[in-house]
Formats: C-alpha cells, sequence, structure tokens
C-alpha cells in the first residue's frame, strides 16, 4: 500500500521528466505558500529525487522500522508490549502500528540521555563544530529523503503534499542548518567588577531535554526543539504526538545514520498522559519544551513545578487577530487572511481566527473572502491541486462542527461552508461567517479548523481593546499603508508577533512564542537551551 501511494504521488505530481541512470527529476509548477510569504506564482522548480524503484523500495523498508522505540540508537519494543494504530486522516485506514511507550520506557531513554550527557562521554567531548557538523549532515539527510518524509507526513497528518515538501521539510532543513552555523559560536563575556578580581560567566548545556510535539506540524516542530537542544550539547528525549508519529520515529534512523553517539537523541511515542506525563514528571530531566494545547500546557508546567522545577518552554493556544484598516491594499489582506486562516486545514496555533475589519470596506472584504473560500480545493492530499486536506482525526473534526453550528445558533451569518463533506473521510468545507461578534464563541474559542470569523470595527481605539480582550497572546497581523498606524498597533497589541502586510512569515533567525495562556519562553533564534552558571571569580 505505502509503494503505490508513493508512485501514485510520482505519477501526480510531475509535469516533466527527464530520466538519468539513477535520479528522476521532477520538474514542478504550481501556485503556493512559500515560508510564510504568499507568492502568486512559484517559478518551475527543479526537485532531484531518487529513481523511483529506489524510493517505493526505501520507502517500504523504512516503514517496518517505523513502529519501535528508538532509545540509545536501537529499535525496542515496548516494555507493555502494547501498541496503537496510527490512521490516515484521507482514508481513515490503518497505516500501522506503532509501540506504545510508556513510564518505564521513559525511564530508560532518560537514563540513556543521562549516560550520553556525562562528563567524558564521546557526546560531550565533541567539541563544537563538529556538533555543528553533525547537524548539517543530518540537514543533508532530510534533503535527501525530503520526498518520503514529505510523503510520510502527509499519509499520517492529511495535510496537502506540496505543502509539505515546500513549507514544512524545507523550515526543517533550514533550522539544521541555521543552528549548526550556531554551535561553535555560543559564548559568555566577561564582566568588570569592583575591587581586583577578574569576572566571566559560561554558558553550558543544560543536561537532558524534554521535547513533547504536536500533531499539526510533527516533524517541524520537533526540528525547532530538536537543533537548538543538540547545538548547545544537551541529549533529549522526545515525544511525538500519537496521532502523527511516523516522520519523528524516521529521524531516529536518521540520527543514527549521521552518527550522533548512543542517547543523544531518544524517541518514545505514547500518550500523553502516560509517556507524556512520565517526561514531564521526572526529576532527571532538566528541561522541557512543549507545543499544544493551552490545557495541557498548564498540565505540564505544573508537573515540571512538583517535581525538579524544571525549566519549561511552552508554545500554547491562539485566538489571533488580524486586523484590516479601511487604507491596506485590499487584495493583498484578503490573500493574506485567507491564506492566514485556512493554511493547514486552520490547524495551526497562528491561525487568523479573528479578522477584524474597518467597517468602510466591511462588505467587499466579505465578499472577495466568499469568494476565496468557495474556490478553495478540498480533498486528495497527494493531488498537486489541492489546497486543504482533511482534518486530523474524529475528535477535531467534531469540535470544528460543534463549533460551527453554535456560531449558526449565536447568530452569525454563515457565508460559505459550514459543513462536512460527506462522500470522503474527515473533510470540512472552507467556512465563512460574518456578523460575528465578540460574544460569540467562535470569536473567543480556539476553533482549529477552517473557519474565518469576519467581524467590523470603527476606530483604532476600539480594534485595540477589542484584539487584546482575549486570555490569548500569540500572534496578530496589521493591514495598513499608514506606518504610524501600522507600528501603533504594532505596538498596542498584546501579541508574542505582529506581522504588518503578511502573515505566518516564520524564520529560524526570528524568536516564536507568546504572552498570556498563549505560553512561555521563546523557540528559534539564539535563546537556545544552555544554562548560565554562577560567574567565576
Amino acid at each position: 500500500m505505502h509503494c503505490k501511494n508513493c508512485l501514485f504521488l510520482i505519477a501526480k505530481l510531475w509535469c516533466y521528466t527527464v530520466w538519468a541512470p539513477s535520479s528522476v527529476l521532477l520538474l514542478l509548477k504550481t501556485n503556493w505558500v512559500h515560508e510564510g510569504f504568499f507568492i502568486s506564482s512559484l517559478p518551475q522548480v527543479l526537485v532531484q529525487i531518487n529513481a523511483v524503484c529506489i524510493i517505493t523500495v526505501s520507502l517500504g523498508e523504512r516503514l517496518n522500522i517505523l513502529d519501535p522505540i528508538f532509545i540509545n540508537n536501537e529499535w525496542h519494543e515496548s516494555t507493555s508490549g502494547k501498541k496503537f494504530p496510527t490512521y490516515n486522516p484521507s482514508t481513515l485506514e490503518k497505516i500501522c502500528d506503532i509501540e506504545e511507550g510508556d513510564k518505564p520506557d521513559v525511564d530508560n531513554a532518560v537514563e540513556a540521555a543521562k549516560a550520553a550527557f556525562q562528563r567524558g562521554s564521546p557526546w560531550r567531548q565533541m567539541d563544537a563544530l563538529s556538533r555543528g557538523r553533525l547537524l548539517h549532515k543530518l540537514a543533508d539527510l532530510l534533503e535527501r529523503d525530503r520526498v518520503i518524509l514529505a510523503t510520510l507526513e502527509t499519509m499520517d497528518t492529511g495535510k496537502p503534499f506540496l505543502q509539505a515538501y515546500f513549507i514544512d521539510l524545507e523550515g526543517c532543513i533550514k533550522t539544521l542548518r541555521y543552528y549548526a552555523g550556531w554551535a561553535d559560536k555560543i559564548q559568555g563575556r566577561t564582566i568588570p567588577v569592583d575591587d581586583n578580581f577578574v569576572c566571566f560567566t559560561r554558558h553550558e548545556p543544560m543536561g537532558v531535554c524534554g521535547a513533547i510535539t504536536p500533531w499539526n506540524f510533527p516533524l517541524l516542530m520537533l526540528v525547532w526543539k530538536m537543533a537548538p537542544a543538540l547545538c548547545c550539547g544537551n541529549t533529549l528525549v522526545i515525544k511525538p504526538a500519537e496521532q502523527a508519529p511516523l516522520t519523528s520515529l524516521y529521524i531516529g534512523s536518521l540520527v543514527k545514520e549521521v552518527g550522533f553517539p548512543p542517547g543523544v537523541v531518544n524517541i518514545v511515542p505514547g500518550y500523553g498522559p502516560t509517556a507524556g506525563a512520565a517526561i514531564s514528571t521526572h526529576h532527571s530531566i532538566d528541561k522541557i519544551a512543549f507545543t499544544g494545547s493551552t490545557k495541557v500546557g498548564k498540565l505540564i508546567k505544573e508537573a515540571a513545578s512538583k517535581s525538579n522545577l524544571k525549566r519549561v518552554t511552552l508554545e500554547l493556544g491562539g485566538k489571533n487577530p488580524c486586523i484590516v484598516c479601511a487604507d491596506a491594499d485590499l487584495d493583498l489582506a484578503v490573500e493574506c487572511a485567507h491564506q492566514g486562516v485556512f493554511f493547514n486545514q486552520g490547524q495551526c496555533c497562528t491561525a487568523a481566527s479573528r479578522v477584524f475589519v474597518e467597517e468602510q470596506i466591511y462588505p467587499e472584504f466579505v465578499k472577495r473572502s466568499v469568494e476565496y473560500a468557495k474556490k478553495r480545493l478540498v480533498g486528495d492530499p497527494f493531488d498537486a491541486r489541492t489546497e486543504q486536506g482533511p482534518q486530523i482525526d474524529q475528535n477535531q473534526f467534531d469540535k470544528i462542527l460543534e463549533l460551527i453550528e453554535s456560531g449558526k445558533k449565536e447568530g452569525a451569518k454563515l457565508e460559505c461552508g459550514g459543513l462536512a463533506i460527506e462522500d470522503r473521510g474527515l473533510f470540512i468545507k472552507p467556512t465563512v461567517f460574518s456578523e460575528v461578534t465578540d460574544n460569540m464563541r467562535i470569536a473567543k474559542e480556539e476553533i482549529f479548523g477552517p473557519v474565518q470569523p469576519i467581524m467590523k470595527f470603527k476606530s483604532i481605539e476600539e480594534v485595540i481593546r477589542r484584539a487584546n480582550s482575549t486570555e490569548y497572546g500569540l500572534t496578530a497581523a496589521v493591514f495598513t499603508k499608514n506606518l504610524d498606524r501600522a507600528l501603533t498597533l504594532a505596538s498596542a497589541l498584546q501579541s508574542g508577533t505582529v506581522w504588518i502586510n503578511c502573515y505566518n512569515a516564520l524564520y529560524a533567525q526570528a524568536p516564536f512564542g507568546g504572552f498570556k495562556m498563549s505560553g512561555n519562553g521563546r523557540e528559534l533564534t539564539r535563546v537556545v537551551p544552555f544554562r548560565v552558571p554562577s560567574p567565576a571569580l
């Protein structure tokens, strides 16, 4: 089945093929969103991959090893002997069974990570430049296996293949290379102090880091956590989301192939209340990074405080305002707001799920947004024309439809969509609501689905107050041609990131994180997992 999927994918994507003894060149041309900036026409992209027979055999072989737990550079069965299934949300068919890790497996992984972090170990003796080289090699392997990883990500999450290939994998590769460059540039400083003393600081790795990753961007969020931790010389215990663990486990095979010492990276698939809780409460884990819901983030922070006061980085939910002023470039604002909320089936913590439009242009903005939504192609994620795939699972699917019904009952005007596509899997039509008020559930709760609530405002002070009247504070966007207005809004909005005349512009060089219930700390940039010990005098 998996080999057929891969062949089907390749057959559907090619526009022009050049055969060579050991490679196939695919020439692709499509319209897509690339690295956060919306490109009206993506240029022809030359993608070199292994021969078709090699790809299909490799994918089949890799899938055979994706079910075990990865500890100490070896594959293990779970201590309990339990397994859990992972499903393709496009077809609702089971892909395979995965070993279900629990507390004993987490304990084993932590022991391996602790041993790898001991003074005198190969990992601790490795110089910083060599750590950077390993990260570069890992990026090379992601480049080599890009088609396979994008295929696995699409099978496991339902996201369109082109998104997985051009956005998720591109982001992973660039993040690894960015931190590979930082490995030998982490420096302390010398501090002038009173009296006749020399004072300096050293940045040291924290130790064993736990990482709990989400299902909406399984591979990208894994790399966001793994790259800075390894760059600084830490070791890792990773729990991927149970809904989409395949690419995380595949990374285990690449970690071993690259040559990371045993125990440096350990991957324990399992459920949050068991494996995730074991990581959160473990006394030998020094730092934990989590991306997911605010509800679970609270549990993790509580567990960290009750165990060993481990440091915690949380990237949680969002109910993000997208403010469109009357003087904005309307075409740009409509397109960016559309992509901002419907990208990845709406399953983004950064989703533009509260669109505030100045009343003078409100009717035209709604009209154009509805036209965009009606044209959005929903279907097979391996079809190059598809813009929206299925939701991740039945629970998320039901939650979204329940919130859509609440919007109808509470008086919002349903402009389009609002229904499931009943002849398929977990697909929902792109939905647009107008005449939305702040007290409605669709204006307050994180929907995490393809639903665009559009509200109107009269003044800048009003929209600032309304945009900030939420428990979240992750991202925001402003569309205006007036620089003074843009900077006024950017400084007034209680959001970790504010985009001006763009949306979802995320880069490894820029920090990312939120305020309030959207989390603590920042990911990316040079704010990486190290500790600064007391100054040496």
